[in-house]
């Protein structure tokens, strides 16, 4: 009889330890309003669970486990965001900004520093959690030509043939090239169409060009990533087979054109993507506003003071020249940002209802494209044009991860995927802005540090 009673107590020890065991977590958010990125409605209280770095269970009402418990209460969580148009010339800078503003991972479609131990660095750093910095994806670096955009536009020293950039001299290069940066983990080629931002402009690349890249380009399963920023180059893109598009802004879809309807429709067969960038024309102009430096959302990470030195002669003359393409080119008296975004937006929302893989970037890097705060400015441009801010969020989670081939790990709130969450004091639905009511943010469930200045 004792032996049985003693077997009986051993049980028992041991299914409580097992339960024990099986009920611990690394983190658990209480009663939290969930957005979980996917486009599906809000769900109102529920608790969320992470364990070795994955949401593992979301339920509601009785807290079950043991772990970490943060008090969502009040609160709302959103997956954390990607920003998939950003350069950096100073990683170890710029990082802890974007992670400040919830962008938990980015993309780098190339730069002037981007050579392969620099991919390589941002790569192993953005690997870990310890510290506040972002996942890394990026492409290979820019193809181009001599003397075309960004080495011309952007001329620098940093530029160097065959280290940041690769010059394309003639189609029978191209096939070499491709093979030597399929070696490394790229999504993609960065391939430049551009003829530059703003005059004096440059040759385009040639359609040739394009055409061989893409195909070169598929024998190793990569994809390319045409940088085009008006409807030549868009439709020079189709025409050679990319897979998708980094700027949308400077196009202007005709959707009563049949050539831009097949394009689109090409496009949509392919399960393409189109990355926004709508940043790029309100930074142009950022120096003929300078109250939009001193919002208290911007200044916890970009100090007023040292912001208003940005607003230099050179700076003020480029913008009042831009604002002056920018009149020529829409007809405009004035320019205010529904004036410049709004027809922008409604074309986005065309093609997000033909089924469009649209994705939030900013092309964040020049100085008045703030890394982290320039994505909330992005989205907030988007809601100003119409779009509802359940199909903003997507576009920067779920949309992102699925450009980046990374949607059964990132980009929702779900089981199985990693942790990466914003906690917001305010709901984003019903103003998008309140994205920037950031509480904490998570990457892999490991509380990430934010700038306090």
């Amino acid at each position: 009889m004792k032996k049985l009673i003693f077997l009986l107590l051993v049980s028992l020890v041991l299914a409580k330890c097992n339960s024990s065991s099986e009920y611990s977590y690394d983190l658990i958010i209480t009663n939290v309003n969930l957005i979980d990125g996917t486009g599906a409605a809000l769900v109102k209280r529920v608790n969320i669970y992470v364990k070795d770095r994955v949401i593992t269970k979301i339920d509601s009402g009785y807290i079950e486990g043991k772990g970490e418990m943060v008090d969502g209460t009040g609160k709302f969580v959103i997956p954390g965001l990607f920003d998939c148009h950003v350069h950096t010339t100073d990683f170890n800078r710029d990082f802890p900004k974007l992670m400040h503003y919830g962008v938990t991972s980015v993309f780098i479609p190339g730069g002037s520093t981007c050579t392969n131990d620099y991919f390589a660095d941002m790569r192993a750093v953005g690997n870990q959690d310890s510290i506040p910095v972002p996942r890394v994806f990026h492409t290979s670096q820019h193809f181009t030509m001599e003397g075309r955009h960004p080495v011309k536009t952007y001329a620098s020293p940093r530029w160097v043939d065959g280290e940041t950039v690769f010059f394309l001299r003639d189609t029978a290069q191209i096939a070499q090239i491709v093979k030597r940066v399929a070696q490394y983990p790229i999504l993609g080629i960065k391939l430049t169409i551009e003829d530059g931002p703003a005059p004096p402009f440059v040759e385009r690349i040639p359609q040739e060009f394009i055409n061989k890249t893409v195909k070169e380009a598929s024998k190793y399963g990569l994809e390319v990533f045409a940088h085009a920023s008006d409807n030549e180059e868009f439709l020079m893109a189709v025409r050679g087979g990319a897979q998708n598009i980094i700027h949308f802004v400077g196009i202007d879809i005709d959707w009563g054109d049949s050539v831009h309807q097949v394009a689109v429709e090409t496009l949509l067969s392919r399960d393409a993507s189109i990355v926004t960038t709508l940043m790029i024309d309100k930074s142009f102009i950022y120096a003929l506003n300078p109250d939009w430096l001193e919002v208290p959302a911007l200044n916890q990470a970009y100090p007023a003071d040292t912001l208003r030195k940005l607003l230099t002669p050179g700076a003020i003359a480029f913008a009042q020249r831009m604002e002056k393409m920018t009149k020529e080119e829409y007809g405009l008296d004035s320019v205010s940002m529904e004036s410049i975004f709004q027809p922008k937006v409604e074309d986005i929302q065309k093609l997000i209802d033909l089924g469009m893989n649209m994705v939030l970037g900013t092309d964040a890097g020049n100085d008045f494209n703030f890394h982290g705060y320039s994505l909330h400015e992005e989205m907030q441009l988007l809601q100003m044009g119409g779009m509802a801010p359940i199909d903003i969020i997507k576009m920067g989670t779920l949309n992102a991860a699925k450009m980046m081939h990374a949607e059964d790990s990132l980009g929702s709130i779900e089981v199985g995927k990693l942790a990466d969450m914003i906690l917001l004091d305010q709901n984003p639905l019903s103003e998008i802005e309140n994205t920037l009511t950031i509480n904490t943010v998570f990457k892999s469930g490991q509380i990430q540090e934010r700038i306090n200045n």
